[in-house]
């Protein structure tokens, strides 16, 4: 029987990664208020950016831009993981699924772009101090971060136009989203091919954005080396929250990959653990670590606080 004549029309997916008559309802509850606390968190990172012209710089521009990209990333799948782990809703339409799978990809390049970004920015800082405003203007930033965006949005489409014309032969999703390889598995071809281009374009984005950050982390501490103890501390002040940030997005991916190869073997809980830590963990850290430890955003927020005191 050919892979055509066995396919189905699918019109909606059933998402079976979780056990939905045994439903970890506890987990759930806690994804829903991790999720409003990153949502909300990042949601005032961009508030305070866009309305204080102040702050219309270049490194808050990127700490703007990645709050967009956490609402994105997080957005793009915890809803849905909620739904069915809350209510028990475990059904997707087709279109919406093609819409969450890109949306999901479209987040996870951009958080990589995006840290990339914000370590570019801080290596001209730190080692071109007096022509920094001249090098990274708000122009210059943006005209940037516009391009991440469209590089990011057409690996999206190449993912895109692989699995669309695919025939489908199962209608149920062995995942807890409707990821890349959630879809391809549930076609009739045979996923290997598909994987290794996924795999190619992940490889290829992972490692050298990882790279790029890891060498300006190695110029800028040679550049360190170099300064005096003031100059020091000020340096380590800034790089903290971003190595914070890179830590909470790349640790899990890496975890997860050099235990697949050495051969560990995760139980499906596991994996749904270290995904969930993945999604939700940065888009949590992120907006907090720029929130307390940016001097100007700080302020902001204590200012509020204050206020509220003298009303109440």
């Amino acid at each position: 029987m050919s892979l055509q004549n066995a396919s189905i029309k699918v019109t909606h997916f059933i998402i079976g990664g979780f056990d939905t008559v045994k439903r970890p309802v506890a987990v759930g509850v806690v994804m829903l208020i991790t999720y409003l606390l990153a949502v909300f968190a990042s949601l005032v990172n961009i508030l305070f950016i866009v309305f204080d012209k102040q702050l219309h710089k270049p490194m808050y521009l990127l700490i703007c831009n990645l709050a967009v990209v956490d609402i994105l990333y997080t957005t793009s799948t915890t809803p849905t993981m909620i739904g069915v782990l809350l209510a028990g809703v475990n059904t997707i339409s087709y279109v919406e699924c093609l819409i969450q799978m890109c949306a999901f990809l479209l987040g996870t390049i951009m958080e990589l772009f995006a840290l990339t970004d914000m370590a570019f920015d801080r290596l001209i800082a730190i080692i071109c101090p007096f022509h920094y405003e001249s090098y990274l203007t708000n122009t210059c930033t943006l005209v940037i971060t516009y391009i991440l965006w469209i590089v990011a949005c057409a690996f999206v489409v190449s993912m895109l136009a692989a699995v669309v014309p695919l025939p489908h032969c199962s209608s149920r999703l062995k995942y807890t989203f409707c990821d890349f390889a959630a879809l391809i598995r549930s076609t009739c071809a045979d996923p290997d091919k598909y994987f290794n281009q996924g795999a190619i374009i992940a490889f290829t984005v992972l490692v050298s954005t990882f790279i790029f950050i890891c060498l300006s982390y190695c110029g800028i501490l040679f550049f360190v080396k170099l300064s005096s103890k003031k100059e020091k501390k000020k340096m380590g002040s800034t790089l903290v929250s971003h190595l914070i940030c890179v830590i909470c997005f790349y640790c899990p991916i890496f975890v997860t990959g050099i235990l697949t190869r050495f051969g560990v073997v995760l139980t499906l809980e596991e994996r749904h653990g270290l995904l969930i830590g993945t999604i939700l963990g940065p888009s949590l850290v992120n907006p907090f670590v720029y929130c307390l430890r940016t001097k100007e955003i700080k302020s902001k927020i204590f200012k509020i606080f204050k206020k509220f005191g003298t009303f109440g």
